[in-house]
């Protein structure tokens, strides 16, 4: 089983986020404080449990959790603030919507959570000044591969990944073509031979290198 704790703090959040490498949709992240009795056995980073596991274990993670949060940063915030801010934007995001103010934070990753507050931006979220000053006030440590080592990051990857992988199913609907049903907006060669056909969507991210060898697209409203 991974580890409870880090920090030694009761009110300890975990957080992370799933899309990151994605042509399409958004990026999703989560956080979530646990109980200290939580325990399970099979929870892990995300990206090593099978679809049917994480959608086993995320009513079991959002009933047991203390509180938690998830939000998707979408693809005109991804391509205005770049994916990595986007990426930090959300796990700040979800810290700000969680029911009790964490007293530590610890994140997936190599970057601090509080790394580039208050990015002016025109499209999503703007944090205000005592929003920028509560996530500064948050002692916080990023460790890399926490989500393979810590239960709290692994999860806010399930939630990540289950809440964004819904989204992506619904707008499958929309532009099945691009089967994201299945691929889930990552560039397989499907996707990618999908957007030399058909072109691009509302849902790609215009900044990403789309096609190797970047033709001009056409664009579906």
């Amino acid at each position: 089983m991974l580890e409870k704790n880090f920090s030694g703090f009761i009110l300890e959040s975990g957080t992370d986020e799933a899309g990151r490498g994605c042509l399409a949709g958004p990026v999703t992240a989560a956080a979530i404080i646990l109980p200290e009795t939580f325990e399970n056995q099979i929870l892990n980073d995300s990206k090593q449990l099978s679809e049917k596991t994480r959608a086993l274990l995320k009513p079991i993670i959002e009933k047991q959790a203390l509180c938690f949060a998830v939000t998707h940063l979408f693809p005109e915030e991804i391509d205005e603030i770049n994916i990595l801010n986007a990426s930090m934007k959300g796990m700040q995001e979800c810290i700000l919507k969680l029911k009790h103010v964490p007293e530590y934070i610890i994140v997936d990753g190599n970057r601090a959570l509080n790394a580039k507050l208050g990015l002016k931006n025109t499209f999503g979220k703007q944090f205000s000044s005592t929003e920028i000053e509560l996530l500064k006030s948050i002692p916080n440590k990023s460790i890399i591969k926490g989500d393979a080592k810590y239960l709290s990051i692994a999860a806010a990857s399930v939630l990540a990944k289950t809440y964004r992988d819904e989204y992506m199913d619904q707008i499958h609907e929309e532009f099945p073509m691009y089967n994201w049903k299945q691929n889930k907006g990552y560039p397989t060669k499907e996707h990618r031979e999908a957007i030399k056909k058909y072109g691009t969507t509302k849902y790609h991210r215009m900044s990403f290198r789309l096609l190797p060898d970047q033709l001009t697209l056409d664009f579906f409203e």
